[in-house]
């Protein structure tokens, strides 16, 4: 049985497996997928963690496709829940795609403004792309005053590559789900899903296939526990 609270160091496409139908209130997730550098070379963009960018390959395990679990990701969420992907430009034809394969509508495509921009010879890029989704009936969000593009700093001391910064994390649980309520990462990386769900009272599972993520992703989860423990008390 899966437990809430806790994220899994094992493969999601197995773990996703031991999920119910329709148990889980929403999904925020950063997947994995094939980078495009625009013709810049790899030293001018060489992040730590990175092994082939000529060929898109930024992890070791980064070769999955959307088809391989977005099915899983829609059958384990409620009727009328949201779900919020992180994508990059290149990839989002097919995820809109496979996300309406399985039965998905599309809300709208957010974004990202980040502080910093990465080299590329067809404009330099500073935005990320967020495929907002719904399962089943059209629900508002909590803040309807919320911006399509929000300008969040980047992330200053990174503890995963593609890492993004709680504070967003923090807006999508905070407007499709409420306090006590399950949200699912299947692609927890260094635990920041996790950490926002900490920070705003909700529940969370999560599966991170690297060990060594993994181990980043607990001690980071151990120390926001701990930090959340200690608000409610000097609260009380």
């Amino acid at each position: 049985m899966i437990e809430i609270n806790k994220i899994y160091n094992m493969n999601c496409l197995e773990g996703m497996k031991y999920i119910e139908d329709n148990s889980i209130n929403l999904v925020v997730t950063d997947p994995p997928y094939r980078l495009v550098q625009g013709g810049c070379t790899n030293k001018a963009v060489t992040l730590k963690g990175a092994t082939d960018l000529k060929s898109g390959r930024v992890f070791s395990n980064n070769f999955i496709n959307f088809s391989d679990w977005i099915p899983e990701v829609y059958r384990v969420l409620k009727e009328n829940t949201h779900c919020y992907i992180i994508c990059n430009d290149r990839n989002l034809k097919e995820l809109l795609i496979e996300s309406e394969n399985v039965g998905f509508k599309l809300l709208n495509i957010l974004v990202w403004k980040k502080k910093k921009h990465s080299p590329n010879r067809y404009y330099l890029k500073n935005a990320e792309f967020i495929v907002f989704l719904r399962k089943g009936r059209a629900t508002n969000i909590n803040n309807m005053g919320t911006f399509q593009c929000l300008e969040i700093d980047n992330v200053k001391e990174k503890h995963h590559p593609s890492e993004k910064p709680v504070e967003l994390m923090e807006i999508y649980i905070n407007n499709s789900s409420k306090e006590g309520e399950i949200v699912f990462d299947p692609f927890m990386g260094s635990g920041t899903t996790a950490i926002a769900c900490i920070n705003t009272s909700r529940n969370y599972i999560g599966f991170e296939i690297d060990p060594d993520y993994y181990k980043i992703a607990e001690e980071r989860i151990r120390k926001a526990k701990l930090d959340k423990l200690l608000e409610v008390k000097e609260n009380a």
